[in-house]
Order: C-alpha cells, then structure tokens, then sequence
C-alpha cells in the first residue's frame, strides 16, 4: 500500500508563451492588437513605437511619439473603421495629465502585399505611421478632459451601439 502522505509534484503549464525580447525595456507600454501584429505604443520615459509579428516572432520599428509630447499616464485604442477593405487603422493616443490627445494612420509595417495605389497615396500625404495632433475639422486640436481632470493611467475602450469611447 503506497503512503498516503506521499505528495506528488504538481504539473503545472503555462497559458503563455514568451516572445522575443523588445528591442528597448518598456514599462507602462500601451499595446493593441491588429491582424498577426501587436502595436506597442511608448512606455514609461521611451517614446518609440513598435510592431511585433505574432507569426515571424519579430520587432519592427514604427515612429517615434514628437519630442514636444510628454505623456504620463497614457491610452491607446484602435478606432472603429466602417471600411474593411482599407489597408490602414486608425489609433488614437491621449494623455491623463497633460492632456495631448494623437491619431496615428497605421499602414502595416509587414506587408509588402499593400495595394501600391494606396500605399503611393499615404506616402504622399506623409501622415501614416506617425503621430499628429488629433484636430477636429477646422484644425481646432482636441483635448479629452478638462483642465482640472487627472486621467493619468486611464483606460479606455472603443464601443456601444455608437462606437464611443468608454
């Protein structure tokens, strides 16, 4: 008869599988999730932006957040896009104390496989893959919260009937 005090090892096995090491240390990044990519957005004192492909398990550099630009407490979304066939997102970066409110267009840093039409028009405009004052239509530069708010460590999602920010 086996002794019953006998404790046997306890197998465990992890949910999560380890990637590659970022280029730079990051703390407090902001991260979202676009196809086969993650997009992770400044951390703490780092204002550089990358995309890791889940299936080539790689880091790409994307833009770098303007100089002028101190975030403490910062989100990232993705915002909701009613055309699919696009080959860009749109993202949205703001601040909880300071207030900077940044979109960024994000065309794919991987694919090669972008419609060329498309990908000679954003060249062009110079606006993809970095970040630029969020503006409403008459170039006015949109804040989110009030002067006396402090959202530092927000979070936020996009959603609700309407696609709001919540």
């Amino acid at each position: 008869m086996a002794d019953q005090n006998t404790q046997k090892p306890i197998e465990t096995q992890t949910s999560f599988q380890s990637l590659k090491d970022l280029p730079t240390p990051f703390t407090q990044a902001q991260c979202v999730p676009h196809e086969h990519e993650f997009l992770i957005c400044r951390g703490k004192c780092k204002r550089d932006c990358y995309s890791y492909h889940l299936l080539k398990n790689e880091y790409k550099f994307i833009c770098r957040y303007p100089d002028d630009v101190y975030l403490k407490g910062h989100c990232v979304v993705k915002l909701t896009d009613s055309n699919k066939n696009s080959n860009q997102i749109t993202l949205l970066s703001f601040d909880g104390e300071y207030k900077h409110t940044l979109t960024m267009k994000y065309v794919s840093v991987w694919n090669n496989d972008n419609n060329e039409n498309e990908m000679d028009k954003l060249k062009k405009s110079n606006n993809y893959n970095k970040w630029i004052p969020f503006t409403d239509n008459h170039n006015n530069q949109i804040h989110i919260g009030g002067a006396g708010d402090h959202y530092e460590g927000v979070r936020a999602v996009i959603g609700g009937s309407n696609n709001n920010l919540l």
